[in-house]
This record gives structure tokens, sequence and C-alpha cells, in this order.
């Protein structure tokens, strides 16, 4: 019997499951494997927010950066909306350890030192981060921590320092084991000591060259990080002040941010990287639309700025109280995709309160608008009309009763919008469905019911109602446009296929979706949906190649 983790529990409760249906095999859920400890929930419930200097500064670090910081953030409201968090970043220390081997800060760059500035942070109402690698040297040329875990610890602790970000530069030989060896030692070291570190983890940045659609190395060291810290940098590091594709940046960590939404959960959190909320090459509806993203995801808002010259509108943007609350949402749940097709991207994800949050971006290099069904933001089909809902704008606040088929949105090149969405009903909500596209996240491409409402396949992604999909309670799974077909195995073995659903129901139209991103068929024990050869879909043993066997596909089912 799996044993279930909180969060889950309380979406099968929110759900109306049973206690047999909680743990039966049918049931479409995430296992536990890599559900961090109640420890490391209780450690960061919910995503950090505050200040890193990198992609504002990078090298170019002093005392004063972070003494100003700290006094505009509690001047100018940052602190009281939740920014409570400063944190240095790499090139603050000396080339050389000292005599018992521990790091020594900068004293030119850091006049007072380190357990000075940590005091001075506290006393204004924040924490105190610092940065560390992995490795040999730091990224910046600086002594690494490799050998030396235990002292930087306690000189980390001694400073008041309560966040580490470890870098993973240096390290050898360059491979998933020896990273693995390594964080999870650090892991054992902040474990016990009597206030561990939240520990910020960028192994999984090493490893996210996708080279040819091989994602290999990145899946195994994303399966383990969990275990190990709160939270962990995913991919390449944010555009910083210089860099000149700063949009095709923000958008580049999107996109991996999108592949990993089935590990976060309260305790761990994937880290897309830094806000640049004064990049010059982004223009302001970019800026709020990374901001606005990073909300949906329930990421960790970390601002690399110059914020004692940000400007109000701006900082209006930042201080967002509507956006603020659905990224500190209790249930930490990442927004997943419903459709994609090149020009739009929407996203949804469901609160603890059971409304659901729809996100919407558009990619295009102009303005454009886009109906969304309320059924694609999970909610049942509605043919009369009559459902009324409540739409809430995150921008504006403002509130409108609705009892149209969905929203009209016009967004801005390279905007996006956010909604808060509640239906209203007089007997209660009902359940909303987890619906969205199921889809390979090594190739990108969509599972596809076929035209003739029996076949399916991987395609680009188009938006089509035959690439959104709702699962269902009982682990079956059904597109749009077929309703009443639902995804097993054909009758020739392993070819995927839709057939009428069986309410029963069929075993092998139900399914698991494991944390390491494998849909299990319950039908014959140890196979999964595998992306086979052009384009089609099979179902075999689970544990091939894990290219054509990891998938992300839509989560967060509540009812109110």
């Amino acid at each position: 019997m799996k044993i279930l983790s909180a969060l889950q529990l309380q979406l099968y409760s929110r759900l109306g499951l049973s206690n047999e249906m909680k743990t039966s095999q049918g049931l479409l859920a995430l296992t536990a494997a890599a559900a961090p400890s109640l420890a490391a929930e209780a450690l960061l419930a919910k995503p950090p927010m505050g200040f890193n200097n990198w992609a504002r500064f990078t090298c170019n670090l002093n005392q004063t950066v972070f003494t100003e910081t700290a006094d505009a953030m509690a001047s100018n409201g940052l602190l009281a909306a939740g920014y409570d968090r400063i944190n240095i970043d790499d090139c603050w220390p000396l080339h050389k350890r000292a005599a018992d081997g521990s790091l020594q800060w900068n004293a030119t760059l850091f006049p007072d030192g380190m357990p000075w500035l940590g005091s001075y942070l506290k006393e204004r109402g924040f924490h105190f981060g610092i940065y560390s690698d992995a490795g040999t040297f730091t990224c910046g040329g600086y002594p690494g921590s490799l050998g030396f875990e235990e002292i930087d610890a306690a000189t980390f602790e001694s400073w008041g320092v309560d966040y580490l970000k470890l870098d993973g530069c240096y390290v050898s030989p360059f491979t998933t084991k020896r990273y693995k060896e390594i964080y999870s030692h650090w892991h054992d070291v902040l474990s016990k000591m009597s206030k561990p570190l939240i520990f910020s983890e960028s192994a999984p940045a090493y490893f996210s060259g996708n080279k040819q659609g091989n994602n290999k190395d990145w899946y195994d060291v994303m399966n383990w990080v969990p275990e190990y810290g709160e939270l962990a940098r995913h991919s390449d590091d944010i555009p910083n002040f210089g860099d000149s594709t700063a949009w095709g940046g923000v958008t580049t960590n999107y996109d991996f941010h999108t592949l990993l939404a089935r590990l976060q959960k309260p305790g761990f959190f994937n880290d897309p990287d830094f806000l640049i909320a004064d990049h010059p090459k982004l223009t302001l509806t970019e800026r709020k639309a990374q901001f606005a993203l990073w909300c949906s995801f329930s990421a960790p808002l970390i601002i690399s700025a110059w914020i004692p010259a940000l400007d109000k509108e701006m900082l209006d943007v930042l201080k967002n109280e509507h956006l603020i609350a659905i990224n500190q949402d209790p249930l930490a749940l990442q927004a997943t995709l419903v459709s994609q097709d090149g020009k739009w991207d929407v996203l949804s994800k469901s609160l603890s309160n059971g409304d659901r949050v729809l996100t919407i971006l558009n990619r295009q290099a102009q303005d454009d608008k886009l109906f969304v069904p309320f059924e694609r933001a999970g909610y049942p089909a509605d043919p009369a009309g009559t459902q009324e809902f409540n739409v809430t704008d995150l921008w504006t606040g403002k509130s409108d009763t609705s009892t149209a088929k969905g929203l009209t949105v016009n967004v801005p090149s390279h905007g996006v919008q956010v909604y808060r969405i509640s239906a209203l009903y007089g007997g209660g909500r009902d359940v909303v469905v987890p619906t969205g596209m199921v889809f390979n996240t090594a190739s990108r491409k969509c599972l596809t019911a076929g035209t003739d409402g029996s076949t399916v396949s991987l395609d680009t992604c188009t938006a089509s109602d035959s690439q959104v999909w709702r699962v269902n309670g009982d682990g079956s799974m059904h597109s749009l446009a077929f309703p009443n077909n639902c995804l097993g195995s054909a009758s020739n073995g392993g070819v995927a296929s839709l057939k009428t659903c069986d309410n029963t129901p069929a075993r092998e139209q139900q399914w698991q979706y494991q944390t390491t991103g494998h849909i299990m068929n319950s039908g014959v024990s140890g196979t999964c949906l595998t992306a086979g050869d052009n384009g089609s879909v099979v179902i075999v043993a689970c544990g091939g190649d894990p290219n054509k066997q990891v998938f992300e596909m839509p989560s967060g089912s509540l009812s109110g």
C-alpha cells in the first residue's frame, strides 16, 4: 500500500474520494517517492521571496548594495509584501581560506563583516542568505566548499545565515553520481544543525542542456534533488543586466519549468531563477509577464535588480497582492499547461479554497485576443450556458460575474493575463477535473486523439480539443474531442488507443502518474505510456528510455 503525503490526502479529501480509492492502483496520483519530509515542509512551506544580487550586479557587489537594498525594501513596501530574504551570491570571499580552513569575507567589500551584516538585516526584519559552490572553486573562481562542508556550514551558521545557495561549478568527474554524492552530503551536514539552513540546489542546471531530445541526466538529477533540499534551480542562469537576449532567456527558463510540475509541493519548489525587474532589454509588459508567470507557478520570487531605483510602476507590479496570494497559496501547486500552439500558452492550477487560476501568455510579436472556454479550466461542460462564475482580473483586482461559456481576453505582445475563477453554485462547487495537455517532455509533442476517435499519436501541439485531456478520479483519461472514449490499449498488444469509457472501470483504462513522470497502466503491471516511432504511442515495460517515457500532464484537481 502506498503511503500518501499530507498534500495528497488533502487533495483526495477535497475530491471526496473514498479511503479505498485513495490507495487504489487505479487512481491517477503522484507517488510519495520523492516527497520531502515533514521537517522539510516545515522549513519552507511556501516559496521564498526576497533579493539576490547576481543577475543585476554579478561580481560587482559590496556591503552597501545589501544595506541600501534592505533599507529600500523596508521603506518601499516590498518587505511588508513578503520579500523578507536578502541573499548574497558569488564573489564575496577572499581567494584564500584562513589557517583553520574557514572562508573569509573580503574586508574591502564588506568592511564591517558578515556577522555585522547579518545582524543589520535581521534587525530590519530580513533573513540572511549566502552562496557557495559544491566544487573546488565557485563559478567566479573563489574557494569552493568541496571537502570543507562541515566547516563552511558552521561558519555560515555563526554569521546568522539561514539560506544556502549551492552552485555546481568545478565538480569532477562531471557525472550525476558525483553531484548526488556531494549534494547528499551537504543535506546530511545541514540536517544535523540545530537550525538547518534552507538549501537551494543548483545541480540540475548543469544537466539541462537538451541534446537532440536527450534529457536522461537531467531527469536523474531532478528526481533526487527534492530529497536533499527545499528548492532547485533547474536550467540556465536568467539573463544578467548586460545580456541583450533577456526575453529569450525568460521564456527558455519558463519552458523548462513547464516540464517539472509533478515534483513541486510544500517543502520543495522548482526554481526558474530570478525576477529581473529592471532589465534594460525587457519592456514593462515583459517584466510584468515574468512576474505573473512565476506567481502562477508558485515559484520563488527572488528579485535581482537595483531596488532603490525601481519606479512606482514596477514596485506596484512586484507588490500586487492578488498575484502574490496565488504564489503563496498553501497548496503550492505549479500551474500546468492546458494548451500550447506556438502563439498562445494557457495554464491553470487549483488554489486551497477551490478557486482556479487561469494564466494566458501571448508569445506573439503583436497584440491579440483569445477565447478560453471554462471547460478548459477544469469545469464541467455547460451547454446551456447557465453556470455562473466569479472572475477576477488579478492585475486590477476587479471582479465580474459571468454566465458566458468562457473568457475572451485581450493580451499584449509578450504579455500575460491572469484570472482567479470561482464557480457559483447554490449547493456548493462541483468537482474540478484536471484538464490540459499530456506531453512528452523530451520531444514536447502532445498526446493527440485521432480524428476517428480510436487512435492516438504524439504530434506537434496545436491547442486543439483532441490535445486537451481530462483526468478523472478513477484514473481514466479522455480528450475534449471525444469525451466518451478513454485512453487504453488496443487489442493487438502494446499499442495505445481510445475505446468507449468503461465505468466499471476497465483496468486497462486506468493510469497512475509517478513523480518520475511515468504514466503507468493499471491493466498490465509494470507497463508505461511510451513514445514510439514516427509519432506512435505504445504501452511497454517501464524503466526503458526515460526520454520516451517521461510526460507532463494536468494536475491540481480540487472540489470546492
